[in-house]
């Protein structure tokens, strides 16, 4: 039960709804991962005749499960439906208001983009599924149907959480059943092993989802500044070792649940002074006074 994440799969012509981003229907993937949802639940209910009699004496129980189920499709659908935060918007909001402050700290260090001829500030990305430039570029989520950026980061990252406690529940439940002294035939115990055989690696995969993007949100980092930290030109010169947009761990952590009152923030590159500071090591008086915190 899992929103795979990732880019386009090459060479896999049979399957053009992921391969071609072009071709691909989003309502089919979403109608897609509705039914994979429905599938496990209602193949519990229908095995599961414990399961069924705990419903009839703990409702509670069966309701709290099932809220979990709702939350998470509407979450999924939330996100699916949200802007990352594009450059062209940010641009245009910017001179609405008239910011030349704004406008001068963003246009500084920022280059053209060549695919749609706007101006790219630091952390921003043409993403060519959207066909947009995306500020504080991640991924381009293909279950979601949208990138992951700026604007719906958090989202995502409580849309990965619900999946990954969804999945757990469900995996748990379904161990259960194969641990009770119900008689069951044969083809129902191959039938949920192969579910749970499939369900354990999403679960798998979603736990290091969840890591992976605390551990970004935590650094202030995205997944393309991670993985293609030689290629971007204004990260190039600085080591790998610093993070240089992290206002350490307690404001990113802030920043990025709290600070929403504008999602077009375009952040500046950090002057000399601040990277070396970044670069001093780190003494006893720092680590008690959570200098790495703060």
């Amino acid at each position: 039960m899992v929103a795979l994440c990732g880019g386009t799969l090459e060479g896999f012509s049979f399957f053009p709804c992921l391969s071609d981003p072009h071709g691909r229907s989003n309502f089919c993937l979403k109608l897609a991962l509705v039914m994979l949802h429905l599938t496990y639940v209602a193949l519990l209910f229908a095995f599961d005749k414990e399961f069924i009699q705990k419903t009839n004496q703990h409702a509670w129980y069966t309701a709290a499960y099932l809220l979990l189920l709702v939350a998470t499709l509407a979450q999924y659908f939330i996100t699916s439906g949200s802007s990352p935060g594009y450059v062209i918007d940010a641009m245009r909001a910017i001179n609405e208001t008239d910011a030349s402050g704004n406008r001068a700290t963003s246009t500084s260090t920022s280059v053209t983009c060549t695919y749609c001829n706007v101006m790219q500030p630091p952390r921003a990305k043409h993403c060519h599924d959207c066909d947009k430039c995306v500020l504080q570029f991640d991924h381009h989520c293909v279950w979601l149907g949208t990138c992951v950026g700026q604007g719906n980061h958090c989202r995502f990252w409580w849309y990965i959480c619900s999946e990954t406690a969804l999945s757990l529940w469900t995996g748990t439940l379904y161990i259960l059943y194969l641990k009770s002294h119900i008689p069951k035939p044969w083809w129902s115990y191959a039938v949920l092993i192969l579910l749970l055989a499939g369900l354990s690696i999403c679960l798998l995969f979603l736990l290091l989802l969840l890591l992976f993007h605390s551990y970004l949100i935590l650094t202030n980092q995205t997944t393309y500044e991670l993985v293609r930290r030689r290629r971007i030109l204004y990260l190039r010169n600085i080591p790998e070792r610093i993070f240089p947009f992290s206002k350490g761990a307690c404001r990113n952590l802030y920043d990025f649940c709290c600070a929403r009152s504008s999602m077009y923030r375009m952040e500046p590159l950090p002057t000399a002074q601040e990277l070396e500071e970044k670069l001093r090591p780190y003494t006893c008086s720092d680590v008690l006074s959570c200098r790495c915190c703060c």
